[in-house]
């Protein structure tokens, strides 16, 4: 059938084929994929409205995208003009991606490379950074695509093109959501399958793209299935050997010196979405400790931030080399112990002969070793802060060759220069187990009925007038200790009571603690709260802007362990408890030995974590765990929550495939059935016309034939006679003829006995090949 007018520009035609295009589809997929992860954090706190936000940046994708496809299908047409609307292209694109890098850089700390290769959860987000982003990638992601799929066909580099997302979630150690990751799978494997290039060999067919689509869509559903649904087994990988491939040196000093603005305050977004496997330490413990790197005394509320100020920063001791002084064995207790034993006169005035002659319970006395990887994941830079761990009484020995000294905040710090990248530390800590006896305890409450700066005082008066070049090195911490927390405990109460002047914060720190007689019991009541009152440990929330301790402590009871610890601080300030914010890691992981041998525990950077550490009169520092977390993450369970999501969406991929599919078998009879519908209601001309163009679709005859040519072939193929409809449809198309309701309904019967003869046709040709 060949109809020889000349047939006018469609637009409608030509916008349905252009904006259906898949491989104009598959670059909008992947596009916004990509700008998911270049997300605001700060004000998407919900995958919901991450989502949202990364299709608003689709959209644009199949705008733009659209444009420079057209510009595309002019540069196959016209190689030499094409080249010119390219690099016009790319001027335009360049001149957009500079400018918005210009209007990014204003007010913000770091350049717009260093920004790309940093960690999104570690910088505020910059909407002129992340639009340059996709302005570069939007125009290299299209002319990849477009070129690798429909004019040089590569499997090989459309594979690289589909590895890009994911390696730049991987660099961040994100978790692509798993329905960019299933419709990335599948539609990479479509792409391919439609784009293939075959000719006709003795072994190998063509077939034609319109008659395949059938079955590349089945395979599209059972490959998408089977990815999603089939129980994988829960691997932690160790990416090691893969993160030290690229030697980061260059990049490291630079991230160290332009982030430095960063360093000495924090909050609390290193530990959002935090799941960073790098190696920290490898650890020899008896038991799981909290490591302290830094603490900070100062809450900015407007902010949501902590300072570090001289309470944390200030030298402790002198500059030297280990053993370093942190703390005192059974802290200030064992010292006014000690004191009591020595001066009677002492002891009688604060009530402690008792005490002398029976002793306290002594937490055991215990030892720690550290070993840096940083070395081992490539790190060009060693920490200025030792790993401390909690109750630290000394450090016992470091690899350092350089001075260390201990500062105010019971951290360790590397004077002049950075410990290195495989530095050895070892320290001597205290079981946590003091206020575990009721020894104990009655001895704390009997120190706090006096003035306790008088108590601290006379401590240290007594234990220095005993001091000489006899005493143990015991004895001259103790010594130490007193003198330390006789000097600073002044400071304590005018820094380390500050809650802002909060009411709401002082009302419910009285509530918590209203039933408490010690301190230690306000400790522990406060800590308890956040366990008995709905708070919820979340990795993935988001803070909105001018979200602070107030809010979490009042409103959204929701976070991560920044926001317990920050209120812990807080309550316990208004309860009249000096407190700290302190950072470090959280010692779980049980595992070690693979790079230091003898070593049992393994600190990984997902285990950063953010505690609170409030100084109770009699004893002296402590560290508590207010942060709510019902079940320790390992890696088991994360890959089984992982697998778990990955199978609820592959169900539900499968189930809304499974109704398309359905919808795409049953189509070719519900459409027979509404022809057939609209045929009674068309004029006959039309009609007539559409009955032949219909039974050429149904028998997939291409429209260069003549009628009297489809007619042939229609019998050819099923032995069905559709003359009666050539011969009208040429009177009707070719002469002009207006044709009547019988010749219409001859035409409608003809359709009817061809369809149900082609589907015999087809069933007798199944039947025959079997």
């Amino acid at each position: 059938m060949n109809e020889t007018k000349n047939k006018k520009f469609d637009l409608k035609s030509f916008l349905l084929r252009t904006l259906t295009d898949p491989v104009l589809w598959y670059t909008v997929l992947i596009m916004t994929a990509l700008m998911y992860h270049y997300r605001n954090r700060d004000t998407v706190k919900t995958d919901d409205l991450g989502y949202v936000y990364a299709l608003g940046w689709g959209l644009c994708s199949l705008f733009i995208g659209w444009i420079i496809f057209r510009v595309f299908d002019y540069m196959k047409k016209h190689n030499f003009l094409g080249f010119f609307m390219y690099t016009a292209l790319a001027v335009v694109f360049g001149a957009g991606v500079r400018k918005a890098i210009i209007r990014g850089k204003e007010a913000y700390p770091i350049t717009w490379g260093l920004w790309f290769l940093t960690p999104q959860d570690s910088l505020e987000f910059n909407f002129w950074y992340a639009a340059a982003f996709y302005l570069l990638f939007m125009l290299f992601m299209g002319s990849v695509i477009y070129y690798f799929t429909r004019v040089r066909y590569r499997i090989f580099m459309n594979f690289l093109i589909f590895i890009i997302p994911f390696s730049i979630y991987g660099k961040e150690y994100e978790k692509m959501p798993t329905v960019f990751i299933i419709l990335l799978a599948v539609g990479y494997i479509l792409l391919m399958v439609y784009y293939r290039q075959l000719t006709d060999t003795e072994s190998t067919v063509f077939v034609e793209r319109r008659k395949s689509w059938k079955p590349i869509a089945v395979y599209a559903v059972i490959f998408a299935a089977a990815a999603a649904i089939f129980p994988k087994p829960a691997v932690v990988a160790d990416r090691t050997v893969l993160e030290t491939l690229i030697d980061a040196d260059q990049f490291t000093d630079k991230l160290n010196a332009m982030l430095d603005v960063f360093r000495d305050t924090s909050t609390g977004d290193q530990f959002r979405s935090n799941e960073d496997q790098t190696l920290v330490y490898e650890v020899r413990a008896d038991e799981p400790l909290r490591i302290k790197t830094a603490t900070r005394s100062t809450y900015d509320f407007e902010n949501d931030r902590w300072s570090i100020e001289d309470m944390d920063s200030r030298f402790s001791s002198k500059a030297g080399k280990p053993p370093v002084n942190i703390g005192a064995h059974m802290g200030i207790a064992g010292a006014v112990l000690e004191a009591a034993s020595l001066d009677s006169e002492f002891s009688e005035k604060y009530g402690l002969a008792e005490f002398v002659k029976s002793g306290l319970d002594e937490p055991e006395l215990r030892e720690a070793a550290f070993y840096s990887l940083s070395a081992i994941v490539g790190m060009s830079q060693g920490t200025d802060m030792a790993p401390v761990p909690q109750f630290a009484v000394e450090m016992t020995n470091c690899s350092r060759r350089g001075d260390v000294v201990a500062l105010r905040g019971g951290t360790v710090y590397a004077v002049d220069s950075r410990f290195a990248t495989d530095e050895k530390y070892t320290f001597s800590y205290d079981e946590d187990t003091f206020f575990m006896s009721s020894r104990n305890n009655e001895f704390i409450d009997q120190l706090a009925q006096f003035d306790y700066e008088e108590l601290l005082e006379d401590t240290s008066n007594v234990l220095y007038m005993n001091l000489d070049d006899s005493s143990s090195e015991d004895y001259r911490q103790k010594c130490r200790y007193a003198d330390l927390d006789c000097a600073l405990y002044e400071d304590y109460l005018e820094y380390l009571l500050d809650y802002g002047g909060k009411t709401d914060i002082k009302a419910l720190a009285d509530e918590i603690t209203q039933d408490c007689k010690t301190e230690y019991e306000k400790a522990l009541a406060i800590e308890a709260y956040f366990y008995n009152n709905n708070y919820v440990y979340d990795l993935k929330y988001r803070k909105g802007k001018g979200e602070n301790a107030e809010d979490f402590l009042f409103r959204t009871k929701t976070g991560v362990c920044y926001e317990y610890a920050t209120s812990m601080v807080l309550l316990a300030r208004a309860a009249g408890i000096p407190a700290r914010y302190c950072e470090g890691y959280n010692m779980t992981e049980h595992i070690g030995g693979k790079y230091a041998k003898d070593t049992n525990y393994t600190i990984r950077a997902k285990d950063l974590h953010g505690f609170p550490e409030l100084y109770i009169r009699g004893y002296g520092w402590a560290s508590f765990e207010p942060t709510v977390t019902d079940i320790a993450e390992t890696g088991e369970k994360k890959a089984s929550t992982a697998t778990d999501m990955l199978s609820y969406a592959g169900l539900m991929i499968l189930a809304g495939a499974m109704l398309v599919l359905l919808f795409a078998f049953v189509y070719p009879m519900l459409s027979h059935k509404w022809f057939i519908f609209r045929g009674k209601k068309r004029m006959p001309n039309d009609a007539v016309k559409a009955v032949m163009h219909r039974i050429c679709k149904v028998y997939g005859i291409e429209n260069v034939n003549t009628s009297k040519e489809a007619a042939a072939l229609v019998h050819e193929m099923s032995g069905a006679d559709i003359t009666d409809t050539a011969e009208l449809f040429d009177r009707s198309v070719y002469g002009d003829v207006t044709l009547n309701e019988q010749e219409k309904e001859k035409a409608m019967n003809e359709y009817i006995r061809a369809y149900d003869e082609f589907r015999e046709s087809r069933k007798r040709r199944r039947i025959k090949s079997r």
